[in-house]
C-alpha cells in the first residue's frame, strides 16, 4: 500500500490508547447549558431571544447578518435564564444560559431537507448556513463560506481530513467507524455544492479499520476516493493534507481554492449529512475526553453549551493533581484556566495532563542545531521568526513569511533547547496583522 504524506513534519507521541477502543457514548442530559454567540470564525451572533423565553431543540437563538458567520441554536429545550458575558474556551463571550425541563422538545423548524438532487447549489448552501455548520476541527471556520469560493475560482476537487494526526483524539477515529455512511452523505452534499466530480477521504495508516469501513462505505460512489497517509504530523493540516492527495502545492499566501481544492474535516461532513437527512441543526459534536488526568477516559456525544466540568465528572473526575486542561489536543489546543466553560462546536477534544506530565523545561539559548526548519511543514525558518518577533523586528519577521506559518508546534516541539518558538512567532504573527488592520482603516 503507498502510504502518501508531505515534506517535514515529526511524531509526537501516540496518545490515542486511551480512547481509540472506546465506543461514542451519548453524554448525560445538561441541567444548564451555556451556549456562547460565538462559536466560529467571523461575526459574532446577536440573540434572537429574551431572558424568560421557551426556547426547543434546534431553535435558532442567534443570528447575524455578516457573511462570515453562523448562525447559534439551543441543544436543550428550557427556559432562557440569562444573557450575559461569560467565560468560554476562546475568550470572553456573550452567552445565553438555558435551563433544561429535561422534555428535549423539538423546534417545529426542525425537517428533513429534500433530496441534494433536487436542491440547487444555492439552497444547499443556504441550508448548510442555516444549520450553522463550521468546521468541526478545531478551527470553526463557517462551512458555507468555505463551499463559496468566487466565480473565477474553478473548484474541481474535495478532499475529507480523516487523519486526526493531533495525539490523543479519536472521536473522528470513532465516527468513520460507527457512522461512516453519514459521512459520505454529508460528502455528496459537498460535492454537489462545489459542483466537483472528485473527492478523497485521507486518512492514516494507524486507523485500518477505519480506512477499511470508508473503503466500504465508498465502493458504489464514483468519484470518491480513500487516500491511506502515512503517520505523521501535522499530516491533517490543509496544505499539507492537499499535497499529500494530489501533489498540489498551494502558494504562500493563498488558500487550497487557488489549485481548486476545498478542504473540510470528516466530522463536518457528518453534521451536514445529519442536518440534511434529520433536519437538525449543529447543536452536539464528538469529543473525546482524554489523558492521564483522566479516570475514565472517554469519546462522548456532547451538546453544544455542556460544562467542561459535567463532561469530565461523567469520566470518573479527574486523577491525580491537574496540570493542565486544555481544549483539542497537545500540539495545537487552548490551554485553559477553569472547567467551569461550555463545549462549543470546535470542542475536539478535552486533555487533562497530570502536573508531572505538565511541568515544562526551562528554555535554553538557541544552539543553531536546525532542527526546527528540517521538521517545518511549510519551510520556514523558525528560529530567525522568533529571534525577530523577541526583538519587536516586524517587517524582518514578515519578510522571511512568518504569515505562512499554520501554528502546528512542529518546531516548539523538536527544539532540543525548549526555546517558546510557537508562542513567539504567534505574537509576530499578531502584531503583523494588527498593524496591517490599522493600515487598512487609514
Amino acid at each position: 500500500m503507498e502510504l502518501r504524506t508531505f515534506k517535514g513534519g515529526i511524531h509526537p507521541p501516540h496518545g490515542k490508547s486511551f480512547t481509540e477502543k472506546k465506543p461514542i457514548e451519548k453524554a448525560n442530559e445538561p441541567k444548564i447549558v451555556t451556549i456562547p454567540l460565538q462559536q466560529h470564525i467571523g461575526a459574532p451572533c446577536q440573540p434572537l431571544v429574551e431572558v424568560g423565553d421557551k426556547v426547543k431543540v434546534g431553535q435558532k437563538i442567534g443570528d447575524a447578518e455578516a457573511f462570515v458567520s453562523a448562525p447559534i441554536h439551543s441543544s436543550v429545550s428550557g427556559e432562557v435564564k440569562e444573557i450575559a458575558q461569560k467565560h468560554t474556551p476562546t475568550g470572553q463571550a456573550t452567552c445565553i444560559v438555558i435551563e433544561s425541563d429535561g422534555k428535549d422538545d423539538v423546534d417545529e423548524s426542525v425537517q428533513p431537507k429534500a433530496d441534494i438532487q433536487e436542491l440547487s447549489k444555492e439552497e444547499i448552501l443556504k441550508a448548510i448556513r442555516e444549520a450553522g455548520i463550521t468546521g468541526m476541527g478545531g478551527a470553526a471556520f463557517p462551512t458555507h463560506v468555505k463551499l463559496s469560493p468566487p466565480p473565477d475560482k474553478e473548484i474541481d476537487t474535495v478532499i475529507l481530513n480523516g487523519a486526526e494526526c493531533e495525539p490523543y483524539l479519536t472521536a473522528d477515529h470513532r465516527l468513520m467507524l460507527e457512522d461512516s455512511d453519514m459521512i459520505v452523505y454529508g460528502m455528496k452534499v459537498i460535492m454537489k455544492a462545489v459542483n466537483v466530480k472528485t473527492g478523497y477521504i485521507g486518512i492514516e495508516s494507524n486507523k485500518p479499520d477505519a480506512i477499511k469501513a470508508m473503503e466500504e462505505a465508498v465502493k458504489d460512489e464514483a468519484g470518491i476516493e480513500v487516500v491511506p497517509l502515512r503517520v505523521k504530523y501535522p499530516q491533517g493540516a490543509e496544505k499539507q493534507l492537499i499535497y499529500a492527495c494530489t501533489k498540489r502545492e498551494v502558494p504562500s499566501g493563498k488558500l487550497p481554492m487557488e489549485v481548486k481544492v476545498v478542504v473540510n474535516n470528516l466530522g463536518t461532513a457528518a453534521a451536514i449529512g445529519n442536518a440534511f437527512k434529520t433536519g437538525m441543526p449543529l447543536i452536539e459534536r464528538i469529543t473525546s475526553v482524554t489523558g492521564s488526568g483522566i479516570k475514565e477516559p472517554k469519546n462522548l456525544r456532547i451538546k453544544v453549551g455542556t460544562s467542561f466540568k459535567d463532561i469530565i465528572d461523567q469520566c470518573g473526575g479527574y486523577e491525580g493533581k491537574t496540570g493542565k486542561l486544555i481544549m483539542g489536543g497537545p500540539m495545537m489546543g487552548l490551554a485553559q484556566f477553569t472547567d467551569e466553560i461550555p463545549c462549543i462546536k470546535g470542542t475536539s477534544g478535552i486533555l487533562v495532563f497530570t502536573e508531572e506530565e505538565a511541568r515544562l523545561p526551562e528554555p535554553q539559548n538557541c544552539i543553531r542545531c536546525g532542527k526546527c526548519v528540517e521538521v517545518c511543514p511549510i519551510g520556514l525558518m523558525p528560529l530567525y521568526i522568533s529571534a525577530y518577533s523577541l526583538n519587536n523586528m516586524l517587517d524582518k519577521a514578515e519578510e522571511i513569511n512568518a504569515l505562512d506559518c499554520i501554528e502546528c508546534g512542529s518546531c516548539s516541539f523538536t527544539c532540543p533547547s525548549k526555546r517558546p518558538l510557537l508562542e513567539t512567532i504567534r505574537v509576530a504573527k499578531s502584531e503583523i496583522n494588527a498593524r496591517k488592520r490599522k493600515q487598512q482603516q487609514k
